[in-house]
C-alpha cells in the first residue's frame, strides 16, 4: 500500500496544548461535582438539624385573631420555646380544634381565679395588675366564680377580654397537658417589633 491511500493523522493528533485545556476542563468538571454534593449533603444536613430542632424545641406560629391585641396582632409571627413549665403571665400556645390559640396564663393547677363584675382578676386573693390587658370583661363565661384550677391544667385569658373566647368559658376550658405546645417567647415579625416577648 502506497503512503498516498494512508491518510494523514497528524492533522488529528491534539496538540500538547489542547490536552492541557481537556484536562483541565475535566478536573473543573470534578471539582465542581465534587462541590455541589458536598454543597447537598450540607443543605440536607441543615434542613435536618432545623426540623428537629423545630420539633423538639421550639415551633413557629402565625398569629391570627384579635383576641391578644394589642400584645400580638394578626399576621405576626411567634416562637414558641416547647415547655410544661408556665408562669402567671407567660403567654402560652397551644391546640384547641384543630386549631392554635395563644392566650396568657392566669392560673396554674390549684390556683383560685375570680373575675369581678368589672372583669378584675384576682389569683389566691390577690388582685393582678394587667398592664398588658387592652380592656376587662367578665363575659363571655359561663362557669362560676371563685373557680379553682384542675391539676396538670392552666387557666389562660386573651389580653382582649371582650372578644376573647378562653378559660372563662366552657366552650374551651383549662388548658390541658395533651394540648400544649409551649411558651410564646419570641416575635420574628414584623421586623420592626423584632425580639423577646
Amino acid at each position: 500500500m502506497s503512503n498516498k491511500n494512508k491518510p494523514d493523522l497528524s492533522e488529528f493528533k491534539p496538540s500538547v496544548d489542547e490536552l492541557k485545556k481537556e484536562l483541565k476542563r475535566e478536573n473543573s468538571k470534578k471539582e465542581y461535582r465534587n462541590v455541589l454534593r458536598n454543597t447537598l449533603i450540607v443543605v440536607v444536613f441543615v434542613a435536618a438539624i432545623a426540623v428537629l430542632i423545630s420539633s423538639v424545641y421550639v415551633t413557629v406560629l402565625k398569629v391570627t385573631g384579635d383576641s391578644m391585641t394589642p400584645t400580638l396582632d394578626t399576621g405576626q409571627i411567634v416562637i414558641a420555646q416547647n415547655s410544661k413549665d408556665f408562669d402567671a403571665g407567660d403567654l402560652l400556645a397551644f391546640y384547641y380544634n384543630n386549631k392554635v390559640l395563644v392566650k396568657r396564663v392566669i392560673g396554674s393547677p390549684g390556683d383560685w381565679v375570680n373575675i369581678d363584675d368589672d372583669g378584675r382578676v384576682s389569683v389566691n386573693g390577690e388582685k393582678l395588675e394587667e398592664a398588658y390587658a387592652s380592656d376587662f370583661s367578665l363575659e363571655p363565661t359561663d362557669i362560676e366564680f371563685p373557680y379553682q384550677v384542675p391539676e396538670n391544667r392552666w387557666f389562660v385569658l386573651g389580653d382582649h377580654r371582650s372578644v376573647s373566647i378562653d378559660s372563662r368559658s366552657s366552650v374551651v376550658g383549662c388548658v390541658t397537658k395533651e394540648q400544649l405546645i409551649g411558651k410564646v417567647v419570641f416575635r420574628v415579625f414584623p421586623f420592626g417589633e423584632f425580639g423577646g416577648l
